[in-house]
């Protein structure tokens, strides 16, 4: 058999914020008080194995659920531009269903095309940088584990490119939680194995 390497994919904790916005990449919005007990519990969870890097998104809700991990295993945190949130066109806005910017005929153009999706980043685009990153990070690992923290919607389409599935997809149906971890565990370059957990519960 190969040696096995193990690529914990962590979505961020919840963030703080309470006019309800797609905050996107848009800086300082940071965990909530529950953020930070999901990155404690996901760092718990964490806390026996063979981790040998926390690797995470640039932004700041990424950064924080990576502090406790990288505290449990004496790590620094290194940074991956490639794990960052996906762009989007309501950055900013506020897009709760019956309210916000979806009710504007103006931006109903943005939404013509939901395989694509026509409001954002691509998903065959986000793929692709997410699976450089997992691959980069499966790499510098071999043998051992190693943490990304990232965003839900780059981490669900790592998971369905890296498995073979089809991109587009319901969002209602993402398994990706807050807080959540997706491990992807190989056999040398072979994904064989996809586990999800969420430590914190919910």
């Amino acid at each position: 058999m190969a040696e096995q390497t193990r690529v914990h994919l962590i979505r961020h904790g919840e963030v703080h914020n309470p006019d309800g916005i797609l905050y996107g990449r848009l800086p300082g919005f940071r965990l909530s008080e529950t953020g930070q007990g999901q990155a404690i519990a996901a760092a718990e969870l964490l806390a026996g194995r063979d981790i040998v890097a926390v690797i995470a998104s640039p932004l700041q809700r990424a950064q924080e659920t990576a502090t406790p991990i990288a505290a449990r295993h004496d790590l620094p945190i290194d940074t991956d531009a490639d794990l960052i949130e996906s762009a989007n066109f309501f950055e900013g806005k506020r897009v709760s269903p019956g309210d916000g910017a979806w009710r504007n005929p103006r931006f109903w153009w943005h939404l013509r095309n939901p395989f694509t999706p026509s409001w954002g980043e691509p998903y065959d685009q986000i793929a692709a940088r997410m699976a450089n990153s997992v691959n980069r990070a499966r790499s510098r690992a071999a043998g051992h584990e190693v943490v990304c923290v990232s965003h839900q919607l780059p981490v669900w389409t790592a998971r369905q490119h890296l498995t073979g599935n089809r991109l587009w997809h319901d969002p209602r149906r993402r398994e990706c939680g807050v807080g959540s971890v997706t491990t992807l565990i190989y056999d040398g370059d072979r994904l064989v194995e996809v586990d999800y957990q969420v430590p914190a519960g919910g």
